[in-house]
């Protein structure tokens, strides 16, 4: 399966990260902009701002996609990024199929190189409301930290719904916002108040981790997210929360 090349982001954003995680005609390009910008240093603010905690969500959402169903099978990792999920699938005892690395930020698919085992992952630069698969073309997909990021989440929900093969799962791995009140408050101190600023020094983008938590707070609380992705088709939906309702992990079956 080949790139499908798209056209690189203007150096300017248009939109402020509080508008773009808003939604609306400028977000796309806000988060292609900004994603191919602080690519180099996205694993590592990924790993550092998490205190490492997001690879083991990340191995929680890979075993909820039930992919021993078919460990032949191909796989979507949606919104991809640095590959971090692709390559961790494809490593998996068991696994031999292949994931498809779908990600509209060229350089983050390319700072993901290496990852996972030769010929067992394929990166294609492609928008996730219009992905270059045919229906029913997948065994399952999985998306890490990205659903929020879509321009349109509902288009995206039957996009990929389109693509997955009848009785497949598709996992949703997100931040959410603490229920506890506790939680919920020391959780807004670091989300708004240390994370930005670590984050901006780092990658050296302003706005990039302004964006983060903005994004966070315009996503749909997780019963909202299962009743959109029962809306776009998907039956047998069920969520859970992780380390104190940081994030959630939703599962819907085509």
């Amino acid at each position: 399966m080949s790139s499908t090349e798209i056209e690189p982001p203007r150096s300017e954003n248009h939109a402020s990260a509080a508008v773009a995680a808003a939604g609306g005609e400028h977000k796309r390009e806000y988060v292609r902009s900004v994603f191919e910008q602080i690519a180099p240093s996205y694993d590592l603010l990924n790993h550092l701002l998490s205190f490492n905690v997001d690879r083991r969500w990340r191995r929680q959402a890979i075993a909820a996609l039930d992919w021993e169903r078919d460990p032949t099978g191909t796989y979507l990792d949606l919104c991809a990024g640095t590959m971090d999920v692709s390559a961790a699938l494809a490593r998996t005892e068991g696994f031999s199929g292949r994931v498809v690395a779908a990600d509209f930020a060229q350089s983050m698919l390319r700072a993901g190189a290496g990852k996972a085992p030769a010929g067992a992952a394929w990166p294609v630069v492609a928008d996730a409301l219009r992905l270059p698969l045919r229906d029913s073309s997948v065994a399952g997909a999985i998306v890490a930290f990205g659903a929020r990021n879509l321009a349109g989440l509902d288009a995206g929900l039957r996009e990929v719904r389109r693509i997955v093969v009848p009785g497949g799962r598709f996992v949703v791995l997100e931040f959410s916002t603490p229920r506890s009140a506790l939680v919920r408050a020391a959780y807004h101190a670091y989300f708004h108040g240390a994370l930005p600023i670590i984050g901006g020094i780092i990658s050296g983008h302003r706005t990039a981790y302004e964006y983060l938590p903005a994004s966070v707070a315009h996503f749909p609380a997780e019963e909202e997210l299962a009743s959109r992705m029962k809306d776009a088709g998907f039956v047998d939906v069920s969520w859970r929360s992780l380390t104190f309702g940081i994030a959630a992990i939703h599962v819907g079956t085509r």
